[in-house]
C-alpha cells in the first residue's frame, strides 16, 4: 500500500522535492520509499508477477537510476508516461494473450461471463489502452514543454480525476451490460 501511495504521490513528491533537492536526490528519495516497502517482500513479489510486469518493473527502477546518474529533472518527469505505457502493455499484452484485463476484473464477481460479456469487457479494455495512449501522451507533452507547476497539476490531480470517472462510469456501467449479456 505504501509503495502505491508512492506512485500516486509521485508528481508532488517531484515538485515539492525539486524544490529543495536537485533530481539526483529526488529520485533516491523515490527509490529508498520503495526500497522500504519491498525489502521485506521483494523476492515473493517478483516471483508472483509475470515476465512483462518484471520487465516494466526494472525499465522504471531504470529510469529511477539514470536519474540519480545524471541528475535530469527531465527523466523525473517522465515516470508518469513510462507507468502510462507499461499499463498500455500490460493492458494491449492481455488483449493478445486472453483474458483481456477487465475480463479478469469481471470474473472475480461474475466467473461465467457469456460470450457477449467478453466482448464487452475487450472493448473496455481497449478504451483503457485509449486512455493511457491519450494520457501518457499528454505527461510526455507537460513533461517537455510545461512547467513544473502545470506538470504537476496534470500528472498529480487531472491525470487521476480522468482516471477516477473512467474507472468509476465503467464500475457503474458493467453490472447492467454483463446482466443484459447473461440474458440474450
Amino acid at each position: 500500500m505504501a509503495a502505491f501511495g508512492v506512485w500516486i504521490a509521485y508528481p508532488l513528491i517531484i515538485f515539492f522535492g525539486l524544490k529543495f533537492l536537485t533530481p539526483r536526490y529526488v529520485a533516491l528519495l523515490l527509490a529508498l520509499l520503495l526500497l522500504v516497502k519491498w525489502r521485506r517482500d521483494a523476492h515473493v513479489w517478483l516471483k508472483s508477477l509475470a515476465n512483462i510486469n518484471v520487465a516494466i518493473f526494472f525499465m522504471l527502477l531504470t529510469v529511477i537510476l539514470l536519474t540519480f546518474v545524471l541528475n535530469s529533472e527531465y527523466l523525473l518527469r517522465l515516470y508518469p508516461a513510462l507507468v502510462n505505457l507499461g499499463m498500455l502493455v500490460l493492458f494491449g499484452a492481455s488483449l493478445l494473450f486472453p483474458p483481456s484485463m477487465i475480463e479478469s476484473f469481471a470474473r472475480l464477481k461474475s466467473p461465467d461471463l457469456s460470450p457477449d460479456g467478453v466482448q464487452y469487457t475487450n472493448t473496455v479494455t481497449k478504451i483503457w489502452c485509449l486512455f493511457f495512449i491519450a494520457n501518457g501522451a499528454i505527461s510526455l507533452y507537460t513533461a517537455y514543454f510545461c512547467s513544473q507547476h502545470v506538470w504537476a497539476l496534470y500528472n498529480g490531480l487531472i491525470a487521476y480525476v480522468l482516471m477516477g470517472i473512467l474507472f468509476a462510469g465503467e464500475w457503474l456501467v458493467r453490472p447492467k451490460q454483463l446482466a443484459s449479456t447473461t440474458k440474450e
